[in-house]
């Protein structure tokens, strides 16, 4: 079960996936609350500290260039945490699939892949196999009352 669960999570649609919506969207909840919190007073303190710390007014328009830096470190720590905990794991685990050192997914051998035919064809005509291993038929109600 865990092996069929990890193939499927290798797949790289399935993984792109998680990566942009549950685990971008959880962190960089995180991330804005740790530059809201520690990097704009920061940012505000470099501007010239005070309410309008990290803003810059030209013929009374504000622009807000602290705000802008602290965007940009939200990205910035955002894609360099989901690199390093998912996109760098991932790389490797397909690097060593590559070179043979994991193995990838099995497929089923010949054999295996026989015997599902056979026990499927059995299953459609109505036979099951018997302790032996023989073709056993079931009868249905509606036949049975024909041959009595």
């Amino acid at each position: 079960m865990l092996k069929g669960f990890k193939d499927f999570l290798l797949r790289g649609n399935v993984v792109e996936l998680a990566v942009a919506v549950v685990i971008g969207a959880a962190f960089t909840g995180v991330v804005t609350s740790f530059t809201e919190s520690f990097l704009e007073p920061l940012i505000g303190l470099a501007g010239g500290g005070g309410v309008k710390g990290g803003t810059v007014t030209v013929d009374g328009q504000d622009f807000t260039w602290g705000s802008f830096v602290n965007q940009v470190v939200t990205f910035m720590l955002t894609a360099a945490v989901i690199y390093f905990v998912v996109v760098l794991p991932m790389r490797t685990i397909m690097e060593r699939r590559r070179r043979g050192e994991e193995p990838g997914p099995v497929a089923p051998t010949q054999v295996e892949l026989l015997v599902e035919i056979r026990d499927l064809l059995r299953a459609q005509q109505g036979l099951s196999s018997g302790p032996d291993g023989a073709p056993v038929r079931h009868t249905h109600a509606a036949e049975a009352r024909r041959s009595n």
